[in-house]
């Protein structure tokens, strides 16, 4: 975990009761972008779109404090200045109605399907240490594999709004690799842990 600023001074923690203001203060008043409070992923596209703010703040709420933990949290000096949304994939079931995400085969996965840092703390390597971290995470819960949906942009630099899946090479130099693509810019890709036999 030493590609963030200071290295091993980056700790990880899971998101529960006691760490929902330090979420509440990182994503600020937008919920990262739009409203949003990592709710995308959980939700129909209406139920999103009628929930943007608040309510989609109280439905992230209601899965912390019911025990469910929606990913984790980077903190460097005390604050958070990331987020990294992996759980199984049945709590994101609106992967299951995706074209190009839909699931590839039967195997029980982990999904990793959002990175937020910080505004000040982004293009510091956080994003690749906190993979690492969801990624040993998720193994530790008894995750065989553990997948992303990574964006792979035409051009060399996309906003940063349009980056919260995680690039496709900051998965790659975590230890992810290709294992499908229905489109050119989404591949699909996968961490076999050491008790997959996979990979």
């Amino acid at each position: 975990m030493n590609d963030g600023p200071g290295g091993s001074d980056l700790e990880f923690r899971p998101l529960t009761p006691e760490r929902w203001d330090d979420f509440v203060s990182l994503f600020g008043s937008r919920g990262a972008c739009g409203g949003c409070w990592c709710m995308w992923w959980r939700l129909t596209h209406k139920e999103f779109e009628a929930g943007k703010g608040a309510t989609n703040k109280k439905r992230m709420k209601r899965i912390v404090d019911s025990g469910r933990v929606p990913g984790i949290l980077a903190y460097l000096g005390g604050e958070a200045v990331g987020w990294c949304s992996v759980a199984p994939r049945e709590d994101f079931p609106r992967l299951e109605r995706s074209r190009i995400l839909k699931r590839i085969d039967d195997l029980p996965v982990w999904s990793i399907v959002c990175l937020f840092i910080s505004k000040e703390h982004r293009r510091r390597g956080i994003s690749i240490a906190i993979l690492e971290a969801a990624v040993d995470y998720a193994a530790d819960r008894g995750a065989a594999i553990v997948e992303g949906y990574a964006v792979e942009p035409r051009k060399k630099a996309i906003p940063d709004a349009f980056a919260y899946h995680g690039l496709a090479s900051a998965f790659r130099r975590v230890g992810f690799e290709e294992v499908a693509r229905r489109s050119e810019t989404r591949p699909i890709m996968r961490y076999y842990t050491s008790g997959s036999g996979g990979g």
